[in-house]
């Protein structure tokens, strides 16, 4: 199979069968019709893994919200589509969303394709919610695009200080994958932790697309850091830190929410003792919906999800989208990208069953508190929390 066939076929696999949706700009008259939403997540490719638990979410969530009477007696409807964490995919997506389907709203993550589908969310007035991506130039990509997950200046910057002040880590080396997300949170880390009064001795950047870090990690090794932080994702990471340890190296390691995930202490074993990860979604301990949650994943797929915290904002990201047509319904108004975007500025607090409470600033931002775990024997437990 050729890419460019390899590429359509990313983008067709898991596209819900939906028609179209021309009463989308009607008034909320017309009672008993769908309300619909799009949502372009990665389904197949290397963020599978997190992609489609991401998904599996959503749509139980958009099922709970249906059994409960939907949206003023209005099933919700969620058109779903693949980009395989892939900026043109993404662009595709977007673009069917927007013409074909005409959708007021959609949602989306990974910060480069959130970034790339951004001027299409702008020129055609639609509402795009990015949920889960963290890049920070995500806040400043126009007036239709918002988030609805902390950036990485929040769990990072918390990371960082805390790595400083309480763990009483003086110099730390940085290694990054050289794309948007690894980039800018390393540039975070980085910046916050020599304002503390660290000194980071190490920065050093590898290919996306590497399976050998050797070089980037004997330069980090010959630093000899306190501590190492890793802003990297959930496939390279363990790689990364299995071959750290191969090398002799034996400081502690960091990373942000990408670690926090059960398939990489699978991997590691014994190698991911007093790894250090964030969350930005409370626990079993914070929140009592959060065990319900979590049985629920163990009942239906054996297993806890890939990347809980993640899976817990995309459950609550249709909580937000029918909060929004629900203000639209209170207010007579059309269902518009415009006058969503103006209802989710009105409304700006949003209690949500997995997260609490969310509010959205003014500035397209979101602020939550940093959840710390470290691994010991072999299982995430509590660290700190940060507020």
């Amino acid at each position: 199979m050729n890419f460019s066939k390899r590429k359509l076929l990313g983008l067709m696999t898991g596209v819900a069968a939906v028609v179209s949706m021309a009463g989308t700009n009607l008034a909320f008259a017309q009672s008993g019709e769908p309300i619909k939403f799009g949502l372009a997540m990665p389904m197949t490719g290397s963020q599978a893994l997190f992609g489609t638990d991401q998904v599996k979410a959503a749509q139980w969530a958009v099922a709970d919200i249906n059994a409960k009477g939907g949206v003023n007696g209005r099933p919700l409807e969620m058109i779903l589509i693949d980009t395989q964490a892939d900026p043109q995919l993404g662009i595709n997506a977007a673009k069917r969303l927007t013409s074909v389907d005409k959708v007021p709203i959609f949602l989306t993550s990974w910060s480069a394709v959130v970034k790339a589908v951004a001027p299409i969310a702008n020129r055609e007035k639609v509402l795009e919610l990015s949920v889960g991506a963290n890049s920070p130039e995500i806040a400043t990509l126009g007036d239709y695009v918002y988030t609805t997950f902390p950036l990485a200046d929040v769990d990072v910057s918390a990371l960082a200080n805390y790595t400083y002040a309480s763990l009483g880590k003086k110099t730390a080396a940085v290694l990054y994958i050289n794309n948007d997300s690894g980039v800018e949170g390393a540039g975070i880390y980085k910046s916050v932790f020599e304002k503390a009064g660290g000194k980071v001795v190490a920065y050093e950047a590898y290919d996306a697309k590497a399976t050998e870090f050797t070089g980037a990690i004997l330069k980090v090794k010959a630093a000899n850091p306190d501590i190492i932080h890793i802003q990297g994702l959930i496939t390279d990471l363990p790689q990364v830190i299995a071959q750290m340890r191969q090398l002799g190296i034996t400081q502690r390691v960091s990373t942000y929410s990408a670690g926090y995930n059960p398939k990489v202490i699978e991997q590691l074993g014994a190698a991911a003792e007093g790894l250090i990860v964030t969350s930005l979604a409370p626990g079993v301990n914070d929140n009592p919906n959060v065990a319900p949650f979590v049985n629920r994943w163990l009942t239906t797929e054996k297993r806890v999800p890939n990347g809980l915290p993640y899976t817990q904002y995309l459950y609550d990201s249709p909580y937000i989208v029918a909060d929004l047509y629900k203000w639209l319904a209170k207010n007579k108004l059309p269902a518009t990208g415009e006058n969503l975007r103006r209802a989710l500025i009105t409304i700006k607090d949003f209690d949500l069953p997995m997260t609490g409470m969310l509010q959205v600033g003014a500035d397209h931002r979101v602020k939550k508190p940093v959840y710390l775990l470290t691994v010991e024997k072999g299982a995430f437990v509590p660290l700190a929390t940060i507020k």
